[in-house]
């Protein structure tokens, strides 16, 4: 199938992929009293008395509002906000399909950090989350910091933290396959923005303790001339404090885990027999991987994931942000912080059984009903445990 051009049609057809239903009935003078006027007037008062009570006598305890600026849309770049509302729509479909959570999606035209964060926030009042897609790095890390400074709802980018999820749960996995242990091993990530900077925070959490993080100019390390002016970046370079110098060729011989989120064909099978035995390897650019996988595995990898749906251990956002806001909903939740993030983690991993697990099989898939319902209920009981659930 030429999936552009069907797509093409598709959209032509769908006239878009999302749509209002009323659960109110109003087929008479007296439903129409009862949603509308003069009935509505007695919600309005009570929400105006207690602000809380907008999570029981609207929708909003299960609305997300999808939010893009258009600029780093896809593999497309930056094609403004307009043209990102197919992603934010098909977005809105998979949080419905896979979390029954109500989606709607929002394209704001300008890359102004403090007006974007001024528009969501003035907005925030109506929703019970935002979900932010789909907002080139490094804005998109001072967006999510300051709203989550304002906001009392879950905020969460699902470029970094949806990916970083899956990428965890993958990895628990991969070691059990491996024998590894995640304290021991030594990481090399190819990317260090949006996607890779979480990954790489999340894993740390879990217990990674030998990173090394490159980008396009190389090994991310203390005092590299470029990095003064880059935060983030230096950040990083703190946090793991590499001995190594140089390129991704480099930074890869005797690493036991590489994850790619940068570029296509940057590993060649020379840079992976030169890691150590047994490596993992998630080359995650889309479509195009770092390295293909059956190329991986000719060279000795053990366990091999990618983003594609056409290789085994497909990495997919869909098996987390769903079930991630369908708990913080269910429990009201404040934020989504690491310890829920880590618990959906643990959930995803935990669905893949003993029997199942193998170099072939470390993630559940994408249509697993089971997927939804453990993530929810890990997220829940993770918020409850920490603090963030109001209820």
């Amino acid at each position: 199938m030429d999936y552009a051009k069907e797509s093409l049609r598709l959209h032509q057809e769908w006239a878009g992929k999302i749509e209002v239903t009323a659960r109110a009935p109003a087929a008479n003078a007296a439903d129409l009293s009862l949603a509308y006027t003069p009935g509505v007037a007695q919600p309005c008062l009570e929400i105006q008395k207690d602000p809380d009570k907008s999570w029981t006598l609207t929708r909003r305890h299960n609305l997300c509002a999808v939010i893009t600026d258009g600029s780093a849309v896809l593999g497309l770049g930056d094609i403004g906000p307009e043209a990102g509302m197919p992603v934010m729509e098909g977005k809105c479909v998979l949080f419905k399909t896979f979390g029954g959570v109500d989606a709607f999606p929002l394209c704001v035209k300008t890359k102004d950090v403090d007006q974007f964060v001024e528009t969501v926030y003035l907005l925030s009042g109506s929703f019970g989350g935002v979900n932010l897609e789909d907002i080139a790095a490094p804005r998109c890390f001072e967006i999510e910091k300051k709203l989550k400074e304002k906001c009392d709802i879950p905020i969460f980018h699902d470029d970094q933290h949806g990916t970083a999820i899956v990428v965890a749960a993958a990895l628990l996995n991969a070691l059990k396959v491996t024998g590894k242990k995640i304290g021991e091993i030594r990481a090399v990530f190819s990317g260090a923005g949006a996607a890779g900077t979480a990954i790489f925070k999340l894993l740390w959490a879990l217990g990674l303790r030998h990173a090394v993080l490159c980008d396009i100019n190389g090994v991310v390390y203390p005092g590299r001339p470029d990095l003064a002016g880059d935060p983030y970046l230096d950040e990083l370079a703190r946090m793991t404090r590499p001995a190594v110098r140089g390129g991704l060729k480099d930074a890869l011989a005797g690493a036991d885990l590489f994850v790619g989120v940068s570029a296509p064909n940057l590993v060649t099978e020379d840079m992976v027999k030169s890691m150590a035995p047994g490596p993992i390897l998630f080359p995650m650019a889309n479509p195009v991987p770092e390295i293909m996988p059956d190329a991986a595995l000719a060279a000795g990898a053990a366990v091999v994931g990618t983003g594609r749906s056409d290789f085994p251990n497909q990495i997919n956002n869909v098996l987390a942000f769903p079930g991630v806001f369908r708990g913080a909903f269910d429990v009201r939740a404040r934020e989504i912080n690491e310890e829920m993030k880590l618990a959906a983690a643990h959930a995803l991993a935990g669905l893949v059984s003993p029997e199942e697990l193998s170099p072939q099989c470390i993630l559940p898939k994408a249509f697993d009903p089971r997927v939804g319902p453990a993530v929810a209920a890990a997220v829940a009981q993770a918020a409850r445990d920490t603090g963030a659930a109001r209820i």
